[in-house]
C-alpha cells in the first residue's frame, strides 16, 4: 500500500534535520542533510505503516500539511511511504533459486565442502556493497 503523510523537518544548529511525523505517534528520526532526512523519514514511515498493516491496526488519518503549524526553522513536506516496497526491501526469509554452474565447478565446491548458498549469498553482499546482516 501506499500512504503520504506530512513531516516536519526542524534544521539544527549544526546543520543537520530532524523530521517528525505528527500523525504517526513516535516516530521521530533525523539526518546529517535534509536528503538524508528525507529518506531516512520515508523508511522510518514505512516501517511504522508495516507494523501497524501488520498488527491490523487503524491507520491514523494524515493531517493537512498546509495548515500545519510551523515554527521558525521548519518546513514541512509530504513524504510517500510504499508498505510493499519496503517489505520487499527488509523480507529477510530464504527464497529458492535455480542457477546454473559448470560441472566441473559444481563438483570441486562440493569436494571442498562449500554451501552453494551461503557463497552466492557473501558474493552479492560483496558486489552490492551490502551489509553483513540486511
Amino acid at each position: 500500500m501506499k500512504y503520504v503523510y506530512p513531516v516536519v523537518f526542524t534544521r539544527d544548529e549544526d546543520g543537520s534535520y530532524m523530521a517528525a511525523a505528527p500523525d504517526l505517534p513516535g516516530l521521530v528520526t533525523c539526518g546529517r542533510t535534509l536528503t538524508e532526512a528525507v529518506d531516512m523519514a520515508q523508511d522510518a514511515c514505512e516501517m511504522w505503516l508495516a507494523d501497524a498493516e501488520k498488527k491490523k491496526e487503524e491507520l491514523p488519518k494524515p493531517s493537512d500539511a498546509q495548515s500545519m503549524a510551523r515554527e521558525d526553522g521548519q518546513t514541512v513536506a509530504l513524504v510517500l511511504a510504499d508498505t510493499d516496497a519496503y517489505r520487499r526491501r527488509t523480507d529477510s526469509h530464504a527464497v529458492k533459486k535455480t542457477l546454473t554452474i559448470p560441472a566441473w565447478m559444481a563438483y570441486q565446491a562440493e569436494e571442498a565442502g562449500l554451501g552453494l548458498s551461503q557463497l552466492l549469498q557473501e558474493a552479492i553482499r560483496k558486489k552490492l556493497n551490502l551489509p553483513e546482516q540486511v
